[in-house]
């Protein structure tokens, strides 16, 4: 089984943090790229879908019909079990909802919701030009519809924000009623307006102990209001992680269709070229998308598996974890994962590695540890 992700590149406006592979949304150019889209999802493999995300951009900047096109595509392309999990992401900025009714009668089941903030000042920062009053409606507008699942996100570590407008924004998005709530760090990706900025102004944006100050905040109030921390980045109510993110924190198969669109078959890891024109010009004359194309064998696998999974509550199962990569992780590792609980940024049992509550402040440099200890036993016997 893999899961289906399908990219919808498009945007009402371009915010200066991102650096997806987006385009202000242009009539003309969005009608020629859902017709690529569609024939490159006719001709995919058809494998066994377990989840559909249609991600972007903003899927709901396009036409109610495109949007629908794609979805009875993917439906027909690919067998889905009853009741899989199909999410679409919304903007509540990219016009009406009218459509939301429509989405869920072609089977999504989940709305994520990009929010960023509640808090106007934040919002005009991130150039985001929606309003607390319009996340409100848009939410209302997906219950309406009969969403069986409601994910909001939020950005921390925004230029001038404090531990109390955070604080404020998650309430607000609790209040709301909201089964999951993704609260995702800053980064500032080079090229953007933002990288600009930071270089002009390094003061303007929070060091790493700010970030953690916020990133704990985040942490207590979900926690308290009863989230599930399933991920570094992710909380949800009971019952609503989001399957789909899940299966590429398991390591797990997916499929990525459209511009820019990552895949993870048969060990093989692969990238859509970025460039749009690229991407419909090689469809139209019935040639392969180019794509970067990697295979992750032996540690390479490992490593990146281990890195995936630390980042879950579960982390890695270690026999699971040995059968499916070949190697035993205890001993393999044995000199970092004692570095690493003799820091107290993880735990280790003859069943599983975790991250400890204090891991998950750094768990970059955890990762890094076991990345670099595979790369030391490369060619080993």
């Amino acid at each position: 089984m893999a899961a289906i992700y399908v990219h919808l590149p498009f945007c009402p406006y371009l915010c200066p943090y991102c650096d997806f592979a987006k385009w202000p949304y242009r009539r003309s150019q969005a009608r020629r790229y859902v017709d690529a889209l569609l024939v490159e999802i006719g001709v995919a493999p058809a494998l066994q879908g377990e989840t559909v995300f249609l991600g972007g951009g903003t899927p709901n900047a396009l036409p109610v019909e495109d949007l629908l096109a794609v979805l009875r595509a993917v439906r027909e392309r690919f067998s889905l079990p009853p009741g899989a999990e199909i999410s679409v992401e919304v903007n509540p900025d990219a016009g009406s909802f009218d459509g939301f009714a429509a989405y869920v009668a072609q089977g999504v089941t989940r709305f994520s919701v990009g929010v960023q903030s509640f808090d106007e000042a934040e919002l005009r920062t991130l150039g985001r030009r929606h309003s607390a009053d319009d996340i409100a409606a848009c939410v209302a507008a997906a219950r309406r519809a009969g969403a069986r699942s409601i994910g909001i996100d939020l950005i921390f570590a925004v230029p001038g924000q404090t531990v109390e407008s955070l604080r404020h924004s998650i309430e607000k998005a609790i209040a709301l009623g909201v089964d999951h709530l993704s609260c995702y760090g800053l980064t500032v990706e080079q090229g953007t307006p933002y990288a600009a900025w930071q270089a002009r102004e390094p003061s303007a944006f929070l060091d790493a102990d700010g970030e953690a100050e916020l990133y704990a905040a985040a942490i207590e109030t979900l926690e308290g209001a009863g989230f599930e921390h399933y991920e570094i980045s992710n909380f949800a109510r009971p019952g609503h992680r989001c399957a789909h993110n899940w299966t590429y924190w398991q390591n797990g198969e997916y499929l990525g269709l459209g511009v820019g669109a990552a895949s993870y078959l048969g060990g093989e890891r692969s990238v859509a070229t970025k460039s749009l024109e690229a991407y419909c010009a090689a469809i139209e004359a019935g040639t392969e998308v180019p794509r970067e194309r990697e295979h992750l064998r032996g540690d390479a696998a490992a490593g990146e598996a281990i890195m995936l999974l630390l980042r879950t509550a579960e982390g890695v199962e270690v026999e699971p974890f040995n059968q499916r990569y070949g190697v035993d992780i205890l001993s393999s590792y044995r000199p970092a994962i004692g570095r690493l609980v003799a820091a107290g940024l993880i735990i280790a049992s003859e069943r599983r590695i975790a991250l400890t509550p204090r891991g998950r402040f750094l768990a970059n440099d955890v990762c890094a540890e076991f990345i670099t200890a595979g790369a030391r036993t490369e060619g080993r016997p």
